[in-house]
């Protein structure tokens, strides 16, 4: 990614970043996410991430979110870097968590509850409050801000992005924060959930609100409603084939789409196994995919993103899109992340350590 000369692109005076944090149960289907060590501790990921995104390592969180089988390290770390060099400030959504995140992370609540298994008959309570309180939110925001990046963490998110694509007509091939992308197992769980909600392929497109509800997760409620409360404020969705869900949520609801676009990495732009490209094309998205180059770190963890390890996250491809767009380049961008990387790998020792005596 070369970076942006702002002699020659004018920048937002006042941007900002928004994280929306949420849990859905659809994590807990044993194989269909890897964030998180084991489908139960997925409900830890979201706040972990908060934490790290906010402090640099994890407080309450008793564990670190890194993803098996290389301690991966979670993309927030890549986002915090981010923000840290530009300067942006960030903010934190509760879209519905199981778990909270240390006080030391301020949120927001919109009054939204953590995700059912989409194979019930509903997956997501309360959405038209929640929605509500979103779209109020983007409203708020909108008057304090020229630039809004939304990035998101939800175990088991593209699975739930999925559904809500084949409800709203989509054939839609979502990528995975495995290495080997689940297919058969998420094609199985899609189906028995919108079998259990009596939806056929497009038969939502013209309730999008009732496909988030029925086979859909917390966090796209959220996202759909900030963004759509924004108006005509530039906005980015900072994420793969789960912001390409929203997306076509927020078509679908009549709002105007022109000033968003989303941005994502090159991991899942080429990753072989989904149709990101296909998807974002067929919806009407404008979409842009950034290479961060881990390939190019002396760091294992984050040379597994090469390998199709995570690939996004928390904004990751939406962060350092900003972070170029304000000048820093790869390198000054890789170099902070190792930095952190670094400093968290070091208290994972410790805390293994720690645990190891008691």
């Amino acid at each position: 990614m070369d970076t942006l000369a702002p002699e020659k692109v004018r920048l937002p005076e006042k941007p900002l970043f928004v994280c929306v944090l949420g849990n859905t149960e659809t994590a807990y289907i044993e194989g269909l996410s890897a964030a998180g060590k084991t489908a139960k501790l997925t409900d830890y990921t979201p706040a972990g991430d908060a934490e790290v995104l906010e402090t640099g390592t994890i407080v309450d969180i008793p564990i670190l979110p890194m993803t098996p089988p290389y301690d991966t390290p979670t993309p927030a770390l890549i986002t915090r870097a981010a923000l840290s060099i530009t300067g942006i400030p960030h903010i934190f959504v509760n879209a519905g968590l199981k778990v909270l995140p240390a006080k030391q992370v301020p949120l927001i609540d919109i009054g939204g509850l953590p995700g059912d298994d989409i194979r019930k008959s509903t997956a997501v309570h309360n959405i038209g409050d929640a929605f509500k309180n979103a779209f109020k939110l983007g409203e708020k925001l909108a008057k304090d801000h020229d630039l809004i990046v939304i990035g998101e963490s939800i175990p088991a998110g593209t699975t739930t992005a999925n559904a809500v694509l084949q409800s709203l007509g989509y054939d839609g091939t979502v990528s995975s924060s495995s290495s080997s992308n689940p297919l058969s197992l998420k094609k199985q769980v899609v189906d028995d959930a919108l079998k259990s909600s009596s939806i056929n392929f497009g038969s939502l497109s013209g309730d999008p609100l009732k496909a988030v509800a029925s086979v859909g997760d917390p966090m796209m409620v959220a996202v759909a409603g900030i963004a759509a409360g924004l108006g005509d404020t530039p906005v980015i969705l900072a994420g793969g084939t789960q912001m390409a869900s929203i997306f076509a949520v927020i078509k679908h609801l009549g709002y105007s789409t022109d000033n968003i676009k989303i941005v994502t990495t090159t991991y899942v732009v080429q990753d072989e196994s989904a149709n990101f490209t296909e998807l974002a094309s067929e919806i009407g998205a404008t979409f842009e995919g950034v290479d961060p180059e881990f390939g190019k770190s002396s760091f294992k963890g984050l040379q597994q993103y090469e390998a199709g390890f995570v690939k996004e996250g928390v904004g990751a491809g939406g962060a350092i899109y900003l972070a170029g767009m304000f000048g820093y380049s790869l390198e000054d961008l890789r170099s902070k992340i190792e930095e952190l990387c670094d400093e968290l790998c070091k208290f994972g020792d410790l805390n293994r350590v720690a645990n190891e005596n008691i």
